[in-house]
């Protein structure tokens, strides 16, 4: 292991530039002001408020392997105040850099976050992150977007030390995703709602099963928000391997593939379809050995779950083998793919066969890319593509989404890579099962992450009350992590053995597990009109909720909603609690607004988020609270109202819509209309 440090005291008054390397920041002091630049930009800009006291400057660089530190120290006798502004692109997030003490929850934001235990900006499109120490200090950072789209965070540090931490190339190299070259692609914004077929009829699907399927989900689900029905394994032919064993499909699929795709398109939904990337026909593997990877008796080397091992170093292998398939799917108006058994070929295939690629001089992890990088120009950009299944850090780049765990759901894999959602690709925890006691919890967790959401029922669960769970889930909202760092670390702290794995038979130390790490899921909502947040709670450990944990100002009064009992929970200062979670639904959502003297919105019906997908404004006005919302077909809308003492309604409107109920309970109001309109006013006079 390399180190190497260098050090620059400065003084009050002294003047210097601390120059590095053209991947780690400039820190340039002079006199009382701190400027950074990164790759000849400037990124930071602070002034220090010394109030006649004296102090000093220590800059540091220290590398350790690839991991670069930079740290700015500015002690002084007194108080001191350090304000200024980091300066991002729309890609840069205000967010945690550390862990707390206090309550473990996964934290997930819609637009530029305003929390109060925000201490640090990362910056996607260069992978910078920089931190301001909170242990003895006072830290305030206020995102502001400008006209350019660009994002401004100004911040303000006091105390007696001051300590400015810089990490270049924090996800490539601090977190280990040496792939990871964010100037290359984004993360798509457009979150993913579907179904898929595995854990509804395994491999038993046939072709009228899914057109029954894609019939009950446009009439049932479509309107809501879902998108796409993927078919998965039990389509293709057997034994697997040459194209025309998954374009032509076998007796189950008379019509064909192509047929099948545009039914599902015609019902208003995206077409989906699973592949593998295993070889299991070993006739025409001997007699195309030059396609494949090599054993050590030089015959085409062969590995469970994988079969015969493609090898995709060669052109040929790819022309020949993977390029057919792709290019037909997506000529056949396939949108969405699933491309399973990728840990099998990276473990019994490349890793059981390093020394062939040795020999060969030839990296094998660019091999196990090339595979993928086929698969991804031959479907374009512009369809979605998971890999499946476990944590997949080769392909950081390639793939639109990660089945972060092994198969069923995985609450614990939200919690041990939040930090990767919509950052380095969207997490998969794998599909939901509408079952009496996880439909809510898993709809739940699902939906407040911004995860991929893909249900797996039979058509039949989706007549039952239960639906109501997926319906308020969906469409997922876009989300951004606010923790830049992953609640339980523990597997992708060690997500470097996948280098070392030959045997993709089970979980892995670097999988996500199954079993929840925290209980709550936190959503923080921040748009033009108003912030607030949505709290999800899947069991009863934490029996207190303290306002600060969240990030809120505990001096503050708040409103507490829960969305699924449509109970009002109450007004609290400084934590509320929660209470026994209602057996109907085995987990609790909380809306969190902070009280206003005025009529105010509480929550809404349509959304888990209580308002984010369908509200366009609201506003308090000389006695009026009106808003816009989008209206969803054939869907009753209520609105909750918070009416404080001494206001009284004394008319409700809302155009092209029917009006079905006015009520009030306490300080709660609830009205529900009905409209065909696509979008409502309403208003409320007081």
């Amino acid at each position: 292991m390399k180190k190497a440090i260098a050090i620059c005291i400065l003084f009050l008054g002294y003047s210097s530039t601390f120059c590095q390397t053209a991947d780690t920041a400039d820190i340039s002091i002079k006199q009382d002001s701190v400027l950074i630049f990164y790759h000849k930009q400037k990124i930071g800009e602070a002034l220090l408020k010394k109030n006649g006291s004296t102090y000093t400057i220590n800059i540091k660089k220290e590398t350790i392997g690839d991991r670069v530190y930079q740290t700015i120290v500015i002690n002084s006798d007194q108080k001191i105040e350090l304000s200024g502004n980091i300066l991002g692109t729309n890609e840069s997030i205000a967010c945690e850099s550390d862990p707390k003490d206090g309550l473990k929850f996964v934290r997930q934001v819609i637009g530029p976050s305003h929390n109060l235990r925000n201490q640090a900006v990362y910056e996607r499109k260069n992978d910078w992150l920089i931190s301001f120490d909170d242990v003895y200090n006072k830290i305030s950072v206020e995102p502001i977007v400008l006209s350019n789209n660009n994002i401004r965070h100004a911040f303000s540090v006091a105390g007696e030390e001051i300590i400015i931490r810089i990490r270049p190339h924090y996800y490539k190299n601090h977190r280990g995703l040496h792939y990871f070259d964010p100037s290359t692609y984004i993360v798509p914004d457009k979150p993913i709602n579907g179904w898929c077929s595995w854990f509804a009829y395994f491999n038993q699907i046939d072709e009228e099963k899914i057109r029954h399927t894609a019939d009950v989900l446009s009439e049932k689900l479509k309107p809501f928000g879902l998108e796409y029905l993927q078919i998965d394994d039990g389509y293709q032919q057997t034994p697997i391997g040459l194209p025309e064993t998954w374009l032509q499909p076998n007796k189950k699929f008379p019509s064909g593939l192509q047929n099948l795709a545009g039914y599902i398109s015609k019902k208003g939904l995206k077409p989906g379809i699973w592949t593998n990337v295993s070889f299991a026909d070993s006739a025409a593997a001997y007699s195309n050995k030059n396609l494949f990877v090599k054993s050590k008796k030089n015959e085409p080397a062969k590995g469970n779950w994988v079969g015969y091992v493609m090898d995709a170093s060669q052109q040929t292998t790819l022309d020949k083998l993977v390029s057919p398939v792709y290019h037909a799917l997506n000529q056949q108006g396939w949108k969405y793919f699933k491309l399973d058994a990728l840990r099998h070929l990276k473990y019994e295939g490349y890793n059981s066969n390093a020394a062939y690629f040795a020999n060969k001089k030839i990296n094998r992890d660019e091999a196990f890319r090339n595979f993928v990088k086929t698969v991804r120009k031959e479907i374009g950009n512009e369809n979605f593509l998971l890999a499946c299944w476990g944590i997949r850090p080769e392909l950081v780049g390639l793939a639109d989404g990660c089945r972060i765990g092994n198969d069923g759901y995985s609450y614990a894999g939200l919690a041990q890579f939040n930090s990767y959602n919509n950052i380095i690709w969207r997490n998969d925890p794998d599909h939901i099962e509408l079952s009496d006691k996880e439909a809510y919890r898993s709809c739940t967790a699902t939906s407040l992450t911004g995860s991929i959401f893909m249900l797996t029922d039979k058509p039949e669960k989706y007549e039952s009350s239960l639906i109501e769970a997926a319906k308020r889930s969906i469409p997922v909202l876009y989300t951004q992590p606010g923790q830049m760092y992953d609640v339980d670390p523990s597997r992708s702290a060690r997500i470097e053995m996948a280098d070392v794995e030959m045997s993709g038979s089970g979980p892995r130390v670097f999988d996500a597990s199954s079993t929840t790490t925290t209980g709550l899921f936190l959503l923080e909502v921040n748009k033009t009109f108003e912030n607030w947040m949505v709290l999800g709670r899947l069991d009863e450990r934490d029996q207190k909720i303290s306002f600060k944990d969240l990030g809120l100002n505990d001096q503050k009064t708040y409103l507490c909603f829960e969305f699924w009992t449509k109970k009002f929970i109450g007004e609290f200062q400084h934590e509320f609690f929660p209470g026994v979670i209602d057996s109907s639904y085995h987990c609790q959502v909380f809306c969190i607004r902070e009280k206003k003297n005025n009529p105010q919105l509480l929550a809404t019906s349509r959304h888990i988020s209580c308002g984010a997908f369908e509200l366009q404004n609201v506003s308090w006005n000389n006695n009026y609270l009106e808003g816009i919302s989008k209206m969803t077909n054939g869907d009753d809308y209520t609105i909750y109202i918070y009416e404080p003492s001494g206001f009284n309604l004394q008319k409700f409107t809302c155009n092209n819509a029917e009006q079905i109920s006015n009520n009030k309970e306490g300080n709660i109001r609830a009205i529900t209309i009905r409209s065909p309109s696509p979008s409502v006013s309403w208003k409320l006079e007081y």
